[in-house]
């Protein structure tokens, strides 16, 4: 059975197309958060740092088996409900963790974080096509998933401003009523989504059996490793390989996620053209800025208008991974989100972990090496592929 939407389901507003996205930002803010708050953390609960670092790590794992969980849990459901049922599990999971007197209980928090993050992004990274049918179906996905890069730019960083400056309880606290707000903002603006009788879990197993879905799940797999490998090392290798100044590291960084902003919504855009090329692009705006860091290692202009590049084609890269699953299966719209996250959430780990091992056993050079392998990988695949064409 297709889990498309009633036909009778009006086009959302913009508007609410772009409450999604302020959920994504809320999502992500809360997810890398506690990457600027560590110490103070660890301070007040008197734990150490490597517990602490779980409040990153443990999201992320119980994201990937959350995601296709939330196909079952779903199920008949309005989507407009089950939204705003996630984001009132995000604003729990804050005050948990605002709360928190113990390890225990920070870890509650951010077991119920990821949570929300698998289900949310399961169900709202499908919603763009339906949301705005038709060609502006990618330009809606863009604007949702825009809230990743927006997250990362501003979210993070003013996060931790505010927990310097009031402490990380009041960060945690703030982001807990921002949740709150994009639930409220979510209930007047989406309108009811409800979807024909799908078959949940037992949904997957069928689309993995379309051979332009595995293409896809193999090409996250590998951009993901190679993705993760290099960028987790992206701040040791630019001041000690290619000699940026360790104080202009937070600009260059946030030139990344900024041209990552953009890459989001000039995906929905490239997509609309020629989802396999435009899919190609990104991954080689990975793999040859990689390569060329390397090459030219110690021209500091040089490797940060790379680091740019690399930004924009990273932010690329979800809207155009989204747009191959979805003409690959038009009529499993949820089922591929859900395998999207699990497959990311899963790879993003395997990922840190290549790259730490690489780094430890053959230097800093060689994340960036990998990196560029698994990305070249990716295209060439891709490349071979042929465009995504609904099954018969």
């Amino acid at each position: 059975m297709r889990d498309t939407v009633k036909v009778e389901t009006p086009p959302a507003s913009w508007a609410a197309v772009a409450a999604i996205g302020v959920g994504a930002f809320a999502l992500v803010t809360t997810e890398f958060l506690p990457i600027g708050l560590l110490p103070q953390i660890s301070q007040a609960l008197s734990i150490s740092a490597g517990q602490t670092g779980l409040m990153v790590t443990t999201p992320g794992v119980v994201a990937a088996i959350a995601a296709p969980l939330a196909l079952g849990f779903a199920g008949k459901l309005d989507r407009r409900h089950v939204l705003c049922a996630l984001l009132a599990l995000l604003a729990l999971s804050n005050l948990a963790v605002a709360l928190a007197d113990s390890f225990a209980m920070l870890m509650v928090g951010r077991v119920l974080l990821g949570i929300a993050v698998g289900g949310f992004w399961t169900i709202a990274g499908a919603l763009g096509p339906r949301l705005r049918p038709g060609p502006e179906g990618g330009r809606a996905t863009s604007l949702i998933f825009s809230g990743i890069s927006l997250g990362t730019v501003a979210g993070m960083p003013a996060g931790t401003l505010i927990g310097g400056m009031l402490g990380w309880r009041t960060a945690f606290g703030l982001a807990t009523a921002v949740a709150l707000l994009v639930m409220l903002a979510l209930v007047a603006l989406l309108p009811s989504i409800r979807l024909a009788a799908g078959k949940g879990l037992a949904e997957i197993p069928v689309v993995l059996r379309m051979g332009k879905v595995r293409v896809g799940v193999l090409a996250i797999i590998l951009v993901f490793i190679g993705q993760f490998s290099a960028y987790t090392y992206i701040t040791p290798f630019l001041v000690q390989q290619s000699g940026v100044p360790a104080a202009a590291i937070s600009a260059v960084l946030f030139g990344f996620g900024a041209l990552g902003f953009i890459g989001n919504l000039v995906g929905g855009w490239a997509i609309s053209r020629n989802v396999q090329w435009a899919f190609v692009a990104a991954v080689l705006m990975l793999a040859l800025p990689m390569l060329m860091l390397l090459a030219f290692a110690g021209n500091v202009p040089l490797s940060i208008l790379l680091v740019m590049v690399w930004g924009l084609g990273f932010g690329l890269l979800p809207i155009v991974i989204q747009g191959w699953l979805f003409s690959a299966a038009p009529a499993h719209l949820e089922s591929v989100s859900a395998l999207f996250v699990a497959t990311g959430q899963a790879a993003l780990a395997g990922g840190a972990l290549v790259g730490g091992l690489s780094v430890d056993h053959f230097g800093l050079a060689s994340a960036m090496g990998i990196g560029a392998a698994f990305a070249l990988a990716t295209a060439m695949l891709v490349g071979a592929s042929g465009r995504p064409a609904p099954p018969a």
